[in-house]
Parts: structure tokens; C-alpha cells; sequence
């Protein structure tokens, strides 16, 4: 009974951690396009930590808890903050920089919580939690990363694109959600493992890096 209650707790507490990971992820493309010079987040209330702010009901809570439960894979999204680029004084690098200012969110998570497993004494109810949330959070990361359309590894590669490039790539963005969603569920259905095959040794690699066992 024990055992069952500490393991209710540890997901618990692991599902509400990544649950606000994701919602700092939204929070940080706001602050960032805010700092240069689009308010629009900021005038729709979303630079707000207030959950209720940012919840996709299906993208937030029920697709992580399906995924989770099932597979013990987790990927979700927050409701997408609304960015104006037209605010922007340069375009592309500054749609790039609000894009990278994501997956920048949680990687300062990861080394928040590689502290506290440090703190922990690697071991404990906080440690096991601290690594858990440290690889979730870099996988998040890596994952919104990679330069395909509509993740923000695109916006922060069409940085260094030409204008015309660019804007065909950028024209791509629900093409590219609808095959990107395929290859998940492909991927999933038929245990390819073509995504974490990539992610999983850069991530076992940072973890050894923060002094964790990868």
C-alpha cells in the first residue's frame, strides 16, 4: 500500500512538473517577443503562470496523460501564445529568437532540477523525480528543436535562410503538423523509434554532462 501511494505521488508530481514545463515553454516565446517589441501575449493575458491561461485541453492534459499511461512516452503542447512578427524590428531573427526562447526554457529547467538531484544526495523520492524531470525536459527541448515545420527548431533555422527560402519554408507550417503527426503515430504503432533513436544519445550525453547517470 505504501509503495502504491509513493508511486501515485511520483507521477503526480512528475505529470504537474512537465505540465508546467510546457506552459513556461509557451510563457518564454511571449517574454521574449515582448523584449522585442511585440506586446501582443502580453495584451492577450498570457504571460501569465495561471494555467488556466494556456490550457489545449486536448494538447495539455488529455493527449501527455494517453501518451503517459500508455506508452510512457509524453507529448503534449500548450495552447500556442499569440505572436505578431510584424511587430518585430527584423523578421526573421527576431521570430527565430522568440522561437528558440522555448526549448532555451527547458533546458534551464533541466539544470534547475539537476541541482536539486545533486542537493538530493542522488537518491530519494527527489532525486528519482529530479532525473525524470531533467530528461524530460531536455527531450522537450531536442524534440521542439528539430528544423521541420511547425516546431521551433524551423523558426530558429529560417534565421539563417534567405528571404525567398524562407517564407516557403515558413508556408509549410500545416503540411508539415499534418506529416509530422503521421510519422508520431507511425513511429508509436510500429515501434520504429525513428525520433528517440536521434534524441535519446543527446540526451543521455547532456545528462552525463550535468553530472547525472545518464
Amino acid at each position: 500500500m505504501l509503495y502504491y501511494l509513493v508511486s501515485m505521488l511520483f507521477k503526480g508530481l512528475f505529470i504537474a512538473i512537465i505540465f508546467y514545463s510546457i506552459i513556461v515553454h509557451e510563457i518564454s516565446h511571449g517574454v521574449v517577443a515582448y523584449w522585442l517589441g511585440d506586446d501582443t501575449a502580453r495584451r492577450n493575458g498570457r504571460l501569465s503562470l495561471n494555467p488556466l491561461k494556456h490550457v489545449d485541453w486536448f494538447g495539455t492534459v488529455i493527449l501527455p496523460l494517453i501518451m503517459y499511461f500508455t506508452t510512457g512516452f509524453v507529448f503534449g503542447y500548450a495552447k500556442p501564445v499569440p505572436i505578431n512578427p510584424y511587430n518585430f524590428r527584423n523578421y526573421k531573427r527576431d521570430t527565430g529568437l522568440t522561437a528558440a526562447a522555448g526549448p532555451f526554457s527547458n533546458i534551464l529547467i533541466a539544470i534547475i532540477f539537476a541541482l536539486a538531484f545533486h542537493i538530493s544526495g542522488y537518491n530519494g523520492i527527489l532525486g528519482n523525480l529530479s532525473l525524470a524531470i531533467v530528461q524530460l525536459n531536455l527531450f522537450l527541448a531536442l524534440f521542439n528543436l528539430i528544423p521541420f515545420p511547425p516546431l521551433d527548431g524551423s523558426k530558429v533555422l529560417g534565421i539563417f535562410l534567405s528571404d525567398e527560402a524562407y517564407f516557403k519554408f515558413a508556408s509549410q507550417e500545416r503540411t508539415g503538423l499534418i506529416i509530422f503527426f503521421a510519422i508520431l503515430v507511425l513511429d508509436n504503432m510500429f515501434h520504429l523509434n525513428l525520433i528517440s533513436r536521434f534524441i535519446l544519445p543527446v540526451i543521455h550525453y547532456l545528462t552525463a554532462l550535468l553530472g547525472l547517470p545518464a
